[in-house]
Parts: C-alpha cells; sequence; structure tokens
C-alpha cells in the first residue's frame, strides 16, 4: 500500500490495518523459522509496510490538537 492511499484513511484505519499488519509480519517470521517460506523477501516487504503505517499513525496522532487526546 502507497503512503498516499494510507493517508487517505481514517486514525483507526491505519491502526486497524498496523495491528493485522504485524500479526502477518509474525506469520512469516514464524513460516521462515519452520522453513515454510521459500520468499524471504516477503519479511522485508512487511517490515517496511509496517514502518509505513507507523509512521504516518504517529504523525498523525502527533498532529492532533492536545485536547482530543484522551
Amino acid at each position: 500500500m502507497k503512503p498516499a492511499e494510507i493517508r487517505a484513511l481514517s486514525i483507526e484505519e491505519v491502526a486497524s490495518r498496523l495491528e493485522d499488519a504485524r500479526e502477518n509480519y509474525q506469520k512469516l517470521r514464524f513460516q521462515a523459522a519452520v522453513g515454510q517460506l521459500t520468499d524471504l523477501s516477503k519479511l522485508r516487504t512487511a517490515r517496511r509496510e509496517i514502518a509505513r503505517l507507523a509512521t504516518i499513525l504517529r504523525q498523525r496522532e502527533s498532529a492532533e490538537p492536545e485536547g482530543r487526546q484522551a
């Protein structure tokens, strides 16, 4: 997913996708550890997706006014 597509999502949607991406990365790591994952570049792609989502989420959260944070 491209950064422009991520920025079009709401904060809740980005947080949800980040959680899903982290779960997917854990599954890929397990598959790599037991030898089921043949394409190890998927790990790199998953890490970059997590970084992209986390960065945009942090930017959005820091841009919110201080009174809105719970």
